[in-house]
């Protein structure tokens, strides 16, 4: 048992730790424009405004997320009993990643309400028609 609680402990600090990270650099919008961590949909990829709007958003909540696993994996050494610990595991496992779901919604939501960037004056590369700039012969 006592193996099952130093793995389950690792991996809610340690992922709680990322978390609080995420949520921190996202507030401050210090979190670069990129394909694996911060709000990725397609309404927060389309600028950097959308990218950086979407991670200040959701911060606080990744926050919130980081602090409940990070609390839960300190705690899971106290505990005695097996019952006690899947508990403790299982509730800060749900509730960091429900609140890392809120976040990503809340934060995809402020994205898709921004307008939408202008479309360049010619996109000089895509050979024509793909962005809605006619060919030119």
């Amino acid at each position: 048992m006592l193996a099952v609680q130093v793995i389950l402990c690792t991996i809610l600090v340690l992922g709680g730790a990322a978390l609080l990270l995420l949520g921190f650099r996202g507030i401050r919008g210090q979190l670069p424009r990129n394909r694996y961590v911060g709000v990725r949909t397609p309404a927060a990829m389309r600028s950097e405004d959308a990218f950086e709007l979407a991670n200040r958003v959701a911060g606080p909540a990744m926050l919130a997320g980081g602090a409940i696993a990070v609390l839960a994996g300190a705690s899971l050494p106290m505990l005695a009993a097996t019952f006690s610990v899947v508990m403790v595991a299982g509730f800060g496992l749900i509730g960091a990643f429900a609140l890392m779901t809120v976040g990503g919604v809340v934060g995809n939501r402020a994205a898709e309400a921004m307008p939408a960037p202008a479309p360049a004056a010619g996109c000089g590369g895509c050979a024509g028609g793909c962005c809605g700039v006619p060919r030119q012969n």
